[in-house]
């Protein structure tokens, strides 16, 4: 184990780490990981949309790319890919060998089931546009055509893979790595139907294969023996621990419980860089910490006057800077600084004089027909956490000169997502972390109709302007529709941006193969324990 930079006091926490060390030298060598919330299913089409799913999932499946340690694309279960002079056909050869964990070999009719069933109406998933590039996938996932129609194919007796698209999609190679692109063992849905993914009939096509969960506690899975490249596969198996409780997370790192923690408070930071700087990482981030503002009827948040007012009340600079100690960026966009290819837009909040800008606040209030007499009450979701407590309780008491009365309302990560999702909330907590490096990824949860979009947003002149966008090949035009879609958002006071992310990991520094990098991606395929 690497020496530790320790300041006084420290040394305990050293020894924690050094017995953590030489247990895994003494015994399989197994990483313990703390996670953020609790994986909803193995079914990717029945995923919430968590982050700590997607550092499940990525152990346990393969698209037909993959993830190398800093993030950059690499071939998975696809060895080579050509595309089309129009960039609407790509053609993908499958890897020779590539086997599912029960031995069946995985084949481009793996995938053809795996994307239809994601997209299957039946299924509801919120995740289903991520595939809306592919033809008639849309068409598909609202029941107008049937799932044969999506436009892809099995070719040369499951080794060929074509999928055509609706228009030239540059980011498409980047969405293969995504969950949502898994495969699906045909063999097993055939068999036993959603059933499949019962631990006792799963099968799945990854590093890593699942042998045990108890919810609210903890995944185990192994290194699987069927997987192509398992020889360079050095870790035994990762046990994911449900640790939502953020410095509870830190305490069982300290006592060498855990290997990584996948998030740590911002208010800790300072006290573990201080005290243990090899193992605390903070990076640059590609994430949007925002407030969603349902807009279904029904709630007084559908009224623009409201949304404006709220936005107006809130201080983002006190947020960043003080409530979290400079661990977040203050936001006024959606989207989040450092995307390839884009500018940020600016929602129209007047900076300076909060006197100003809480008078106005109260106009639009007053306006909108509320006041001393009907006062304005709000439900606010938030899942649990101290961080996510705290800035809720921060924003409720800047809402409180204007009259607003604030029902806070949090529960855990995967019972919260499920309540906004089905509309139970005024305003609710919500964050976005880059599933592929583009705005799109972004600006697609304010589209109508898609899975993700809280809030229910619509305004058809949005929809517009991203579906011009997804038809637009040069890349220069295509920056500036989707700027100009986020800037009528952002006038609109679609949501409340509040912070940009950056990522807080613990990491054991006897690990390597972990690279820091924007999106925040780290398959345990890449990691071992030194020597």
């Amino acid at each position: 184990m690497p020496a530790m930079k320790l300041r006084s006091g420290a040394l305990a926490l050293a020894l924690s780490l050094a017995a953590a060390t030489a247990s895994h030298s003494a015994s399989a060598e197994t990483l313990d990981i703390g996670v953020m919330g609790e994986l909803a299913s193995f079914d990717t089409s029945q995923v919430a949309g968590g982050v700590w799913e997607s550092q499940v999932l990525r152990d346990v499946y393969e698209g037909l790319m993959k993830l190398s340690p800093e993030g950059e694309l690499l071939p998975g279960m696809a060895t080579d890919y050509s595309v089309s002079e129009d960039g609407r056909t790509y053609t993908f050869q499958l890897r020779e060998g590539a086997q599912w964990s029960d031995g069946e070999p995985v084949t481009a009719e793996d995938f053809v089931v795996g994307w239809r069933h994601l997209l299957d109406p039946a299924n509801a998933s919120k995740y289903a546009y991520m595939l809306y590039p592919i033809v008639n996938a849309e068409a598909v996932n609202t029941g107008e055509m049937p799932l044969e129609a999506l436009g892809v194919e099995s070719l040369d007796n499951g080794r060929t893979l074509r999928v055509e698209l609706e228009s030239s999609t540059p980011y498409f190679p980047q969405l293969l790595a995504h969950y949502t692109a898994y495969p699906q063992p045909a063999h097993l849905l055939e068999k036993y139907g959603r059933d499949w993914v019962n631990l006792d009939h799963i099968a799945t096509n990854g590093a890593f294969h699942p042998v045990n969960w108890v919810s609210q506690s903890y995944i185990e899975v192994e290194k699987s023996p069927t997987y192509y490249d398992a020889d360079d596969v050095t870790l035994d198996g990762v046990t994911y621990h449900t640790t939502e409780d953020r410095n509870a997370a830190i305490s069982r790192f300290r006592a060498g419980e855990l290997d990584i923690v996948r998030e740590y408070p911002s208010e800790r930071y300072q006290w573990l860089k201080e005290n243990l700087p090899d193992a605390t990482h903070m990076a640059p981030y590609l994430g949007s910490y925002y407030y969603v503002l349902n807009q279904r009827d029904g709630h007084p948040t559908t009224d623009v006057r409201v949304r404006e007012a709220l936005n107006l009340a809130v201080r983002r600079d006190v947020i960043a800077q003080q409530l979290m100690q400079g661990t977040f960026e203050a936001a006024r966009s959606f989207v989040p600084p450092g995307v390839a290819h884009y500018q940020q837009q600016q929602m129209p909040l007047p900076g300076g004089d909060m006197d100003a800008r809480m008078a106005r606040a109260r106009e639009l209030l007053q306006q909108a027909g509320y006041g001393p007499n009907n006062p304005l009450d709000l439900r606010l979701r938030y899942n649990s956490s101290e961080e996510h407590k705290r800035i809720a309780v921060a924003i409720a008491a800047m809402w409180r000169p204007l009259g607003v009365n604030v029902e806070m309302i949090n529960s855990e990560a995967t019972v919260h997502y499920q309540s906004i999702a089905e509309g139970d909330f005024d305003v609710a907590r919500a964050g976005w972390i880059a599933d592929y490096n583009d705005a799109e990824n972004f600006l697609a949860l304010l589209e109508t109709g898609v899975g993700n979009n809280y809030g229910a947003y619509s305004n058809p002149e949005f929809d517009a302007l991203m579906k011009k966008a997804a038809q637009t090949q040069d890349a220069d035009a295509r920056e500036a529709v989707l700027e100009q879609a986020e800037q009528l958002a952002l006038d609109d006071y679609a949501l409340i941006p509040l912070l940009f992310y950056v990522s807080r990991n613990l990491v054991n520094p006897a690990l390597s193969g972990w690279e820091d990098n924007v999106q925040d991606n780290h398959p345990s395929r890449w990691v071992s324990f030194d020597d």
